[in-house]
């Protein structure tokens, strides 16, 4: 690896922190959250969000209890602007809800902006960024420090000279790519940016100081907030805020130091969408308090809903491993693990009952699950079920459970396409009633026929075997020595729908006479490979079945 390439943190920008009183600090309280889904989240999105994901994911956001939402970016694009002018129009925005819009230090988008939030009853926050850090100046901005300190504070009056007047504005400047910029330099800048906007405690000025790219351990950046937190010259009238990115796979170490360290307000998003590895996932650094006792003051009581809200909207999954929200978080594969949880569990109904306390009251001790699943909408039972609601295996596992259906793997794996294109569709959950509609659609249902069997019968054994076939099509035909399903295959070949199997499995239902066979089909046919299922008394007649299907599949897909 040509590691030589890099340099050490302590080599690209001075870190003047010697004294630190962070790491003896406790978190005891939840910082502000300001989800920025739907301005720095969206603009990282291959295909952005349209009004109606946008307006849902705001919806959102309102549910859950942000007082703070920063929702666009409207001298960007025309459908930012249109959605803060919806909020101007609207009362979607609870009153107690401040909006956010973002906006460079450039006049004319300055002037963009202001015009967008014009009419906003709620509290409006006017951010205003500029990168700062070396890199940036030289090659992207071409500017030394005191041309971009006056491209700074010009943009500081701009803001002032078009908002000044709207009593219901406040304003929140960000030094992008603080991290690596000159402590001095940045410190300076912000205090002329409290000093121009007139910072008070009653109208405090927001310093969101970003770790755009995540560059160091977080005990660096910590020591950055802490440096600003003690030196800020009107540190009563200013809201200290962080924004850190996930580069480095250490985001949220990075935001909880900082709280540590200071900082009041933490921006990112929900689940940590973001440019290249995301911003902080303020759902995780919110439920990682919850997890310490401490209250997030946002809702995550049906964390499930939210995650299907957000891979609506942002037309992204979210991993199977992700904290708190993921499929597989509270599952344990392993033996030892689940005996641990299921004895965990009953000595908690246990000691709930002995001490009369309800469950979900009682101080948790539950082995391997680090909180109570119910917290976030999920029972014991979610738990165990989660790993099988999870892909290919969820669905398997609510077709087994529900109708006694049991699908061959590579069945799922054929099957969990026509349902994800469902799910992406309709941004709703699948309930096993519509997966069974879906699947029996798609495999079992009634359709239309090209060519039809109107009669099979086979006497003789073995070699003596003789099935006749009569298809809709070509008439009745003889086949000695092979079984039915060789012989269908064989007349359809003969009237030119040739069905190769490659695999077929057979499926009792039930028992006596409300038994029902079923059996999966997996065909090809030149190129093209397909499944198909029949469904019968017998399980050769679902076989028969399920090769019909197969060879009119072939025509209509």
């Amino acid at each position: 690896m040509p590691s030589h390439r890099y340099r050490d943190i302590y080599d690209r920008v001075e870190v003047p922190l010697t004294q630190r009183d962070w790491p003896d600090a406790r978190l005891t309280d939840a910082p502000l959250w300001v989800p920025v889904d739907l301005r720095d989240g969206n603009q990282a999105l291959a295909e952005p969000m349209d009004p109606v994901r946008k307006r849902r994911f705001f919806e959102l956001l309102v549910a859950m209890g942000y007082k703070e939402i920063e929702v666009g970016y409207p001298s960007a694009s025309q459908t930012d602007f249109d959605f803060v002018r919806l909020l101007a129009r609207t009362d979607i925005a609870p009153a107690d809800v401040a909006i956010v819009v973002f906006t460079p230090a450039r006049r004319d988008l300055i002037e963009r902006t202001v015009a967008s939030v014009r009419g906003i009853r709620n509290e409006v926050v006017i951010h205003m960024y500029t990168a700062t850090a070396p890199t940036w100046r030289n090659v992207v901005l071409d500017k030394d420090t005191a041309e971009l300190r006056e491209l700074i504070l010009s943009g500081g009056r701009d803001v002032l000279e078009f908002a000044g007047d709207l009593p219901n504005v406040r304003f929140e400047f960000s030094p992008e790519v603080f991290n690596l910029t000159e402590p001095d330099f940045v410190l300076d800048i912000c205090d002329r940016m409290t000093t121009l906007w007139d910072a008070t405690p009653r109208r405090p000025v927001i310093l969101n100081l970003p770790a755009t790219v995540e560059v160091a351990t977080p005990n660096v950046y910590a020591d950055q907030i802490e440096y600003m937190h003690k030196n800020l010259a009107r540190r009563a009238s200013v809201i200290l805020s962080v924004h850190p990115h996930n580069d480095r796979g250490t985001g949220i170490a990075c935001a909880e130091l900082a709280v540590l360290a200071g900082a009041q307000r933490v921006e990112g998003c929900v689940f940590g969408n973001g440019e290249r590895t995301g911003n902080v996932d303020i759902a995780t650094l919110a439920l990682n308090l919850h997890a310490q006792g401490v209250d997030p003051m946002i809702d995550f009581s049906d964390i499930d809903e939210i995650r299907r809200t957000v891979e609506y909207c942002t037309r992204m999954s979210i991993h199977e491993r992700h904290p708190y929200v993921g499929d597989l978080v509270h599952t344990a594969f392993s033996g030892t693990h689940q005996d641990a949880i299921k004895k965990g569990m009953a000595e908690h109904r246990d000691r709930a009952a002995a001490t009369g306390i309800a469950e979900h009251e009682l101080d948790w001790r539950v082995p391997y699950l680090p909180i109570d699943p119910a917290d976030i909408g999920r029972s014991y039972d979610a738990v165990i079920r989660v790993n099988s609601q999870s892909g290919k295996g969820g669905i398997a596992y609510l077709l087994h459970t529900e109708y006694g259906l049991d699908l061959p793997r590579r069945l799922q794996i054929d099957f969990a396409r026509h349902v994800q294109a469902r799910a992406d569709d309709t941004g709703l959950e699948i309930t096993a009633a519509e997966l069974y509609e879906l699947f029996e659609a798609r495999y079992l249902g009634t359709m239309a026929e090209s060519v039809g069997l109107r009669a099979w019968r086979t006497t003789g054994a073995a070699d003596d075997a003789v099935t006749e076939v009569t298809l809709t099509i070509g008439g009745a035909t003889e086949f000695r020595g092979v079984g039915p399903i060789e012989a269908l295959t064989a007349a359809l070949a003969r009237v030119g729908y040739p069905v190769e199997v490659l695999g077929l499995i057979q499926q009792s239902i039930g028992s006596g006479n409300s038994g029902t066979a079923i059996t999966y089909l997996e065909y090809r046919r030149g190129e093209r490979t397909g499944w198909a299922c029949g469904r019968s008394d017998s399980v050769l007649a679902a076989s028969m079945a399920a090769v019909m299907r197969a060879a009119n599949t072939l025509v209509v897909d």
